[in-house]
């Protein structure tokens, strides 16, 4: 199918570009070609995404202070919740050399998704942040990685972050602790402390660190609807003076016993709790994304529902069956 002749179909339906034809996309360099490739499960450079990623992403680069930020866009506004502006996807999904929107993969992928998935996606995207992060640092038991990632799932927090400090070592999943959750999850990779933390600072997160220490402030005392990476260290050396230099706030969780630490997959979901608690006492809801963001990552789900999907979304378009709404 040739795609200059897709895009003019699209251009005389009358559909309005999601931008209005006037604002610049930062392309994230290397796009991923959804025809025909195999995805590795967590991206080989902590600069990229996960390679379970399907629609297209925006870059790490900003210009005059917005980039890939939808600030004043017409077909981002709609949540009043929403302080932060960090969404990773572009309106867009890359079949070969053609692109489809958002919801064209919605409207093409509805028959072959079961009704009960579909509306699982609606009801988990309904409840979904970004503004809100999980970093991991260094953490040696996979199992505990994999139960921080099951609870990141539970409770609505999207994006999350692994840092090996170590090339040669990286994260693999234990399904039996995870029960598949990382399928659902933004994972990205690190080697380093220091560029992991600038990546998410240009992003717009404060980074708020779990530590011991008399100059911490309590998970109950922060305010959660401020975008936040939450930073947790290793399970027996805690997080590295790296991560304590490059932090913003230092924070702990009020302890009355003899021992003075939780298991940090236990840390973990105190601090995503309480962070949910926080956010719906404040804002009456912990998702926050913004009526066309949820459409975006609902087509994201559709096509990481199984790994046919993508190949059945290629055919749709290699065949030109492609169903097209304007919303």
């Amino acid at each position: 199918m040739d795609s200059s002749n897709f895009s003019m179909g699209l251009l005389n339906k009358g559909c309005p570009s999601m931008d209005g034809g006037s604002k610049r996309i930062l392309l994230l360099e290397g796009h991923i070609n959804n025809s025909g490739v195999k995805r590795k499960k967590l991206q080989k450079r902590g600069n990229e995404p996960s390679k379970l990623m399907k629609m297209e992403r925006f870059s790490d680069i900003r210009e005059s202070g917005s980039g890939y930020c939808f600030i004043n866009s017409q077909d981002m506004s709609g949540s009043k919740n929403r302080k932060g502006c960090w969404f990773p996807y572009m309106d867009k999904f890359k079949s070969g050399d053609v692109t489809v929107s958002s919801s064209e993969v919605l409207q093409s992928l509805d028959p072959y998704i079961a009704e009960t998935r579909k509306k699982k996606i609606r009801e988990v995207v309904m409840n979904r942040t970004y503004s809100i992060c999980l970093v991991v640092e260094g953490l040696t038991d996979l199992g505990n990685t994999s139960a921080v990632f099951r609870t990141a799932d539970a409770l609505g927090f999207q994006s999350v972050h692994v840092i090996t400090n170590d090339s040669t070592k990286r994260y693999k999943q234990s399904r039996n602790v995870s029960m598949g959750s990382e399928k659902w999850l933004d994972i990205e990779q690190w080697d380093s402390t220091q560029e992991c933390f600038e990546v998410l600072r240009s992003r717009g997160y404060r980074i708020a660190v779990t530590h011991v220490g008399s100059d911490t402030v309590s998970v109950h005392d922060m305010d959660w609807t401020l975008p936040t990476a939450i930073v947790l260290g290793n399970e027996h050396r805690g997080i590295t003076g790296e991560a304590l230099e490059f932090s913003d706030i230092k924070c702990s969780i009020p302890m009355k016993g003899m021992v003075d630490s939780f298991n940090v997959s236990v840390a973990a979901g105190i601090f995503m709790h309480t962070a949910v608690r926080d956010r719906i006492s404040r804002m009456g809801s912990h998702g926050d994304l913004r009526p066309k963001e949820r459409q975006i990552l609902a087509a994201e789900f559709y096509l990481r529902h199984n790994k046919n999907v993508t190949n059945i979304m290629d055919r749709i378009v290699d065949n030109g069956r492609l169903r097209h709404i304007c919303l």
